[in-house]
């Protein structure tokens, strides 16, 4: 027997849209990192890139479970000394609700060159809205 690897040319990249009202935060992640990374099809490859589009729309409608909601922060570093920086989710969720969601894919993604090309093909969007509608996404329901 001989491994498949499937060729760059076989790879069917579909369209699926996540409508993240009233869902909670890390499970709604878990499940669009599995699609961009394209675990849910058979021809997977962990060192290609077989992965799908996400589109998650109403991102200001996630919600967390237990404390979280009081007790999650945000790390970022400026670069000078001392220059750490602690955002609650609650003014991230406020300011950029996007980026909510878009830091818990990239925490599950691989952290390499492949993991950040599969980040590009998630968009995420704060209202119902989205400019995506040509491609005639499908709803993936998580």
């Amino acid at each position: 027997m001989k491994t498949y690897t499937p060729k760059a040319t076989e790879i069917d990249r579909r369209w699926w849209i996540v409508d993240a009202d009233d869902q909670v935060l890390g499970r709604l992640a878990s499940q669009v990192a599995q699609v961009l990374r394209g675990k849910h099809k058979p021809m997977y490859t962990p060192h290609l890139d077989t992965g799908d589009y996400v589109v998650v729309v109403n991102a200001d409608k996630i919600r967390l479970t237990g404390k979280k909601e009081e007790q999650k922060t945000y790390f970022r570093h400026t670069g000078y000394m001392g220059g750490d920086k602690h955002i609650p989710f609650a003014k991230m969720k406020a300011e950029h609700p996007e980026r909510v969601i878009e830091l818990a894919v990239k925490g599950m993604m691989p952290k390499n060159n492949l993991g950040r090309l599969m980040q590009k093909k998630l968009k995420v969007y704060a209202g119902s809205e989205h400019p995506h509608e040509a491609q005639q996404p499908e709803k993936l329901e998580v």
